[in-house]
């Protein structure tokens, strides 16, 4: 296979990845036209249809996902021992590419990369924030952040916080208003402010637990977000009781523009990990990230 060939299918991969060519010319830092171009040259050389193209979107035909089948653990495995490479040098370097939720990115994440990345500047972390699960693996992540109790067994976990815990509030105005909830069955007459899950798409169910029981409640009330910010951020303005992680709203609690309740059904619970595949070898750049995020409490 010539060079020329290699750079090629790496191009298709991207195309393929993105489901269009504007993406993908943008993440390849080439033209649109000239990655149109490779395209159909390369069509042409295999005398075979390897993208669907309509006015909205592009898709692999059924040669090319057969093709996709064969290049993604190839280049993965290539991109794997170029970056094993960075040993050779006298400081770690690469990217480090992680998928999280914004609280951990913001709590956990950003310290340690904020620190790392002044120290070692030939290191690059890029931060991708998602509310739902991601198939690390297929989006090319090196590793992601998630609750230890929502992770895959083939993945390798290392924790990188302490154990959380949730927390139900309200503003105080509110509580003076329709009264405060001394058992998670009293929130069945409250205006309670939910969230939307990206994954299932489903509203959270509130979990609860005191003296080894468990509750879930499924709350109701004018408001849904898919946004923790913005579930704080509707309870400040007075209008319900909200339940979202307990570091997320800590000032508040501290300054009393928010009142905590039910504090003694919120039980500590498993922290973020950061995982990542076992069959993938670790960089240098990862491993030094990985070191830094590690919890040793």
């Amino acid at each position: 296979m010539q060079r020329e060939e290699l750079g090629n299918l790496a191009m298709f991969l991207a195309v393929a990845e993105e489901r269009s060519f504007t993406k993908a010319a943008a993440k390849l830092g080439i033209s649109q036209s000239a990655l149109s171009h490779t395209m159909r040259r390369l069509e042409a050389k295999l005398g075979l249809r390897l993208l669907t193209r309509t006015t909205r979107s592009v898709a692999p035909t059924e040669a090319g996902e057969r093709l996709l089948e064969t290049l993604r653990p190839a280049l993965e495995d290539i991109d794997e021992r170029l970056a094993l490479l960075t040993e050779l040098r006298e400081r770690p370097a690469g990217t480090v590419r992680i998928t999280s939720s914004a609280h951990a990115a913001r709590a956990v994440l950003w310290p340690v990369i904020n620190r790392l990345t002044a120290e070692n500047p030939d290191i690059n972390v890029e931060v991708s924030i998602e509310s739902g699960l991601v198939d690390i693996v297929s989006g090319r992540f090196d590793a992601g952040v998630r609750l230890g109790e929502r992770l895959d067994q083939d993945m390798i976990a290392v924790p990188i916080s302490p154990k959380l815990r949730m927390a139900a509030f309200a503003a105080p105005s509110y509580l003076e208003r329709h009264g405060t909830p001394q058992t998670p069955y009293d929130l069945a007459k409250h205006n309670c402010i939910s969230l939307r899950m990206a994954t299932s798409g489903g509203l959270y169910a509130w979990e609860f637990e005191r003296d080894g029981k468990e509750l879930k409640v499924k709350t109701e009330g004018q408001l849904v977000f898919n946004d923790a910010d913005m579930i704080v951020t509707a309870a400040l303005a007075e209008r319900g009781i909200a339940f979202t992680v307990e570091g997320h709203v800590a000032r508040y609690f501290k300054d009393g523009s928010l009142v905590r309740i039910l504090e003694d059904w919120c039980e500590p619970f498993d922290g973020y990990y950061l995982y990542y595949p076992s069959r993938r070898q670790p960089s240098p750049a990862f491993s030094l990230v990985l070191d830094g995020l590690r919890y040793r409490g």
